[in-house]
């Protein structure tokens, strides 16, 4: 009965111990992401930390073709300026519609990938919220307002602006 008791209290005594070093492990590597996170300034990020540094995407025309979702069917045409974009229905149920030109803001957010996010000029409100994968001709949209926002299909660049994506 003693080394039944001596043995519970171990057990509990090593899982005590195993849940603090656990959450000591995460709380430190929380910390040190937090630490470097925050460290970095905008547009001066470390080797593969993260930046906040904007994309000039003046002279692209990129095309978005939806399969998924929301916009399933239709193509989109996005022409850039440099901080502007219109975007026209070419092919699906949005021909004719036409759209007004918004701002935008581009981020890159990883190896030949960007995060555009497009703006209400007037109240800066998100209209539309892009990742685009140029490696692998992926799309995400986000475009709020209904239901059910979400689409993904295939982003394909039909003229190059003046800088490389990155």
């Amino acid at each position: 009965m003693v080394s039944t008791k001596r043995a519970r209290l171990a057990s509990a005594v090593l899982l005590a111990g195993a849940s603090i070093g656990a959450y000591a492990a995460v709380a430190g590597a929380t910390a040190a992401a937090g630490s470097s996170h925050a460290a970095t300034k905008a547009g001066s990020a470390k080797a593969g930390g993260p930046s906040v540094k904007r994309f000039d995407l003046n002279g692209y025309v990129i095309d978005t073709d939806y399969s998924l979702g929301r916009n399933t069917g239709n193509t989109f045409r996005q022409t850039y300026k440099h901080s502007t974009v219109q975007g026209v229905p070419i092919k699906g149920p949005f021909v004719g519609t036409k759209f007004p030109a918004e701002d935008y803001v581009a981020m890159p957010i990883g190896n030949h990938e960007l995060y555009v996010a497009w703006l209400d000029p007037k109240s800066h409100a998100l209209v539309d919220v892009f990742v685009m994968n140029f490696a692998t001709r992926v799309v995400y949209d986000y475009a709020p307002g209904s239901v059910h926002p979400e689409s993904s299909g295939t982003v394909t660049v039909e003229h190059r602006g003046s800088h490389p994506i990155p």
